[in-house]
């Protein structure tokens, strides 16, 4: 039996604006998409809760792999998030949360997800996180959020996927597993509109910034690494680049995105702000393809511009802690 908590056609689906054609970084990570994706089909606007973006730092090895604080998400949607112990097998709690109305986020394998055709499935065991909306265990469907969209699985991936066939490797951990507790009447008092609401986590998160300039101590990693990325592989850029420019360019892009939402609902002084953080996101953009230029023909890379990005993210930064610090 179909257990289904939102009736969503896959063939029907739309996706949400951040993941629309005109979008400069067409995904940002597999948690950020797919809470983006989940929040759109609950009818709820993710927007609204982006201030988080603006804490991303440069960490040493990696930028911030940034993600939705639950304590911002339970502000304006009352929305739970709530770690599920596997006791039981994968399919089971699946099955029984959805059941609950409580969609489920799940580390799978990209490897059987037919979604990602041209990049892990059937060629690569990749990492990713689904929220599963749908199941049917007996014949093997499944309906989930996962990148840029909602999908539907059946037959033997959805097997492999869910690990419906026989006892898995004990030597194989299970996966980490979460899910929602929709709980909106709990923030029923709190009649304000939800971009006031937002301002608020906005000012909470900006407390959280960094203290000084990320982008000075990622140039100084960056020319370290530089040596030895030279003479590595585009499957070594992929990785590198993953974990630094499309990480911090993805997510200044969605910094842009949620400012121009504040000022569609009101918001005045922002527009240094709107233009320092979209040209910090296509700089980045520009200076992933010459990095990949400069590693195949091993010649050297101009890093001034990462100076640049520095300005702008002063110049962003400045402008908001002068508005709601």
């Amino acid at each position: 039996m179909l257990k289904q908590i939102l009736p969503i056609d896959a063939s029907r689906y739309q996706n949400h604006a951040i993941h629309g054609a005109d979008r400069c970084w067409a995904e940002t990570n597999c948690y950020v998409d797919v809470m983006v994706e989940l929040l759109h089909g609950l009818e709820l606007e993710p927007i609204a809760a982006l201030p988080f973006t603006l804490c991303i730092d440069f960490e040493g090895d990696q930028w911030t792999f940034f993600k939705f604080p639950h304590q911002d998400l339970f502000t304006l949607f009352g929305i739970e998030i709530q770690e599920l112990n596997p006791w039981l097998s994968f399919a089971t709690h699946v099955e029984e949360q959805v059941s609950l109305g409580r969609p489920v986020l799940v580390e799978v394998d990209s490897y059987f997800l037919p979604d990602t055709a041209g990049t892990a499935y059937q060629t690569e065991h990749v990492k990713t996180t689904i929220a599963v909306n749908a199941v049917d265990i007996e014949n093997a469907r499944l309906g989930y959020f996962h990148g840029q969209g909602y999908y539907e699985l059946d037959g033997e991936n959805c097997r492999e996927l869910l690990q419906l066939d026989g006892i898995p490797n004990p030597r194989v951990l299970p996966p980490y597993i979460e899910y929602l507790k929709l709980r909106p009447q709990l923030i029923e008092t709190d009649r304000r509109p939800l971009p006031q609401k937002s301002v608020e986590v906005l000012r909470r998160n900006l407390a959280l910034t960094p203290s000084d300039n990320p982008f000075t101590r990622f140039k100084e990693r960056f020319e370290a690494d530089l040596d030895w990325l030279m003479a590595e592989s585009i499957e070594t850029f992929h990785k590198y680049s993953f974990a630094t420019l499309r990480q911090y360019g993805a997510c200044f892009e969605l910094v842009e995105t949620y400012l121009r939402w504040l000022e569609r609902h009101g918001e005045t002084g922002l527009n240094g702000a709107v233009e320092a953080f979209g040209s910090l996101s296509t700089t980045a953009k520009a200076f992933q393809f010459q990095l990949a230029r400069a590693m195949a023909r091993k010649r050297a890379l101009d890093t001034s511009t990462i100076n640049t990005m520095g300005e702008h993210w002063e110049q962003g930064m400045q402008t908001l802690r002068q508005k709601y610090a």
